[in-house]
């Protein structure tokens, strides 16, 4: 392992309609399904990192082959501060990822799980959240036409460990949405205070 391996995270926006999420619960038999880009290769995003195609083409192999495969692609509601899936934060799981040029696009089934009715109710009130890469890996500087200021490529010791739903997503261009097949217009996204109320409220059991 490298001395300079660190926990990597890199987040894509994501939002979906209280309307889209209500139809999406009804053709999945009570399940909340979304779908959308969980990462984007040969792209600086707004941290300043870059992820190789070819690097992210051997993680998601990997992942599909064994996580995805045995039902635990696993992830969590926040990002922790490590490189271990916490089960009792777990919030959703990954049922397939497959390539669209050179964005990794995911559908995603969120679990009936404290964290993951935490992650529902959010979306039922339009609350604009990010889907976010979590790995290990070292990075180096870049040199290259086209990208400039403090960039860094992803190395080849990069192993993917999740995807998670977090509050602060980073890259621009990509969101997820529910799977049906009557997805309407996106609405307008509301203010962030509404999050800790809407926790509160799940928690009071309102």
């Amino acid at each position: 392992m490298s001395e300079n391996k660190k926990l990597l995270v890199d987040c894509m926006t994501f939002e979906v309609t209280p309307e889209q999420v209500n139809e999406s619960m009804k053709e999945h038999n009570g399940k909340l399904v979304v779908s959308g880009v969980l990462q984007r290769a040969n792209a600086k995003n707004q941290n300043g990192r870059i992820y190789p195609r070819d690097v992210l083409v051997r993680e998601a192999k990997k992942y599909a082959g064994v996580q995805i495969k045995e039902r635990r692609a696993l992830g969590e509601l926040d990002h922790p501060d490590s490189s271990v899936v916490n089960l009792n934060n777990v919030s959703h799981n990954v049922r397939s990822m497959s390539w669209n040029g050179d964005d990794l696009v995911g559908v995603v089934e969120v679990l009936s799980t404290p964290a993951g009715n935490i992650l529902k109710e959010l979306f039922k009130n339009n609350i604009r959240l990010g889907i976010s890469s979590r790995g290990l890996g070292s990075v180096e500087p870049v040199n290259e036409d086209g990208f400039s200021g403090d960039t860094v490529a992803v190395q080849d010791d990069f192993e993917l460990i999740a995807f998670d739903f977090v509050s602060n997503p980073s890259t621009h261009g990509a969101f997820l949405s529910p799977v049906n097949e009557s997805a309407g217009q996106q609405n307008h996204l509301p203010k962030y205070h509404k999050v800790n109320q809407i926790i509160n409220d799940i928690i009071a059991g309102e």
